[in-house]
């Protein structure tokens, strides 16, 4: 057994508890959409950030877990038509999106996070 890296190896979660590694290609994102990925229930996944995100997204499948490894960031949740931030400024710091509810991220400072998405029927949408 290797060590492999969350910055280039992304990892599926079953409902059966069981995990597979993902190696992350330029084919990566093309093949999750188009199911050729094979099939889980959540993705365990890192990205740095320098800017702000594009656009919202929501998760119709579950909660998403996000979790701030180093940098400022605040999260702007948006449900039922009403806006919340939540500030992620402490390495550690996470938290729980509900099902359902569209965010989208303002990078304060240069950041690193840890995710765990339920990644089923994703919407976006442009900021």
């Amino acid at each position: 057994m290797q060590p492999l890296n969350i910055a280039t190896t992304f990892v599926a979660l079953d409902d059966a508890c069981g995990a597979r590694p993902l190696p992350v290609n330029a084919d990566f994102w093309d093949a999750l959409m188009n199911g050729r990925l094979g099939q889980f229930s959540r993705l365990l996944s890192f990205f740095a950030y320098e800017k702000d995100w594009t656009t919202w997204e929501r998760h119709p499948a579950g909660e998403e877990f996000v979790c701030l490894l180093e940098g400022e960031v605040d999260l702007l949740l948006e449900q039922g038509g009403v806006q919340s931030t939540v500030t992620l400024n402490e390495k550690g710091a996470y938290v729980l999106v509900p099902k359902n509810t569209w965010h989208t991220a303002k990078v304060r400072r240069p950041c690193r996070m840890l995710f765990v998405t339920p990644g089923e029927g994703t919407e976006n949408r442009p900021v």
